[in-house]
This record gives structure tokens, sequence and C-alpha cells, in this order.
């Protein structure tokens, strides 16, 4: 990972994101089109999106023919998280490992897990914004992981 910014400020950042349990979640649609959705998100110490959401939505179709994203995190208070990044439908062990960080954030979720058609993605990090406005001058960082 590329840093703009001190290891703290990447910590506020991630502190900050893991707090969070709402982000907009943005896809492209098969006719390259925007479409937007507000999800409930868990957060990895590693910057990676944990999420759920059905076979039959729109942004799983999205998904499933373009796995490029950007989320919004934050908005309400001054501070913001800009994320860009490539989305993977988890299965088999490697949805096992990530299943713990999304029921922690989402205990309901368990219970969601037998609904029909219910899938998980993993997102992972390709590029962050962090903003913090409520301080003069405004804190801006940016975090890039390797391509």
């Amino acid at each position: 990972m590329n840093l703009n910014g001190t290891t703290e400020e990447r910590n506020e950042a991630l502190r900050f994101a893991q707090r969070e349990r709402l982000a907009v979640l943005s896809t492209v649609s098969a006719e390259n089109l925007p479409e937007a959705a507000l999800m409930g998100v868990a957060i990895t110490d590693d910057f990676e999106i944990v999420f759920d959401t059905r076979n039959v939505t729109r942004k799983y179709a999205n998904l499933a023919a373009n796995a490029h994203v950007a989320l919004v995190i934050g908005c309400t208070n001054g501070v913001s998280l800009q994320y860009e990044g490539v989305a993977e439908e988890l299965a088999g062990e490697a949805l096992e490992r990530y299943l713990p960080v999304y029921f922690a954030a989402f205990p309901d979720g368990v219970e969601r897990r037998a609904w029909p058609g219910m899938t998980y993605f993993v997102v992972r990090p390709k590029w962050l914004r962090y903003c913090d406005y409520r301080q003069p001058p405004p804190l801006i960082r940016e975090f890039a992981w390797e391509k």
C-alpha cells in the first residue's frame, strides 16, 4: 500500500470505516449506466469490505458482469471515505473466513444467510480517500494499493 499520510492517519481512517455500518455502493449496469445502493458493510483490518446481497438484485447482476466498484462510507458528520476496489463473490473456504467479520457487524446476518439466493462479496481496495472536514484545515489523505 502506498500512503499519502502517516500510519496513524491510515489507522484513523480504518477505525472510522469499521465504526460505520452503511455505505453507498456504485456499480455499472450491462447498459453501461451507473447504479447505486445503500447497504450494510463490514470492514476488515485490511480495508476489505464484506457485504451480503441476494442473487436477484441489480447489484449482483452488475457485479457478475463488472467487478469494479466505488463506495462512499460516511458523510453525515464531516468525515467520509471514498473507496474504489474490485469485488469477488465468496464461496467455500473464503466465505467461511469472511463470515465472522460480517456477522460480528451484523448479528442478524446469521438469519439472512438462509434466505433464498443469499450471496456474499468481499471488495478489495485499490484506492481510498479519507476526508475529515471537522478541522481546519481539513485532513485529506489518499491511500493506494499496488495494481
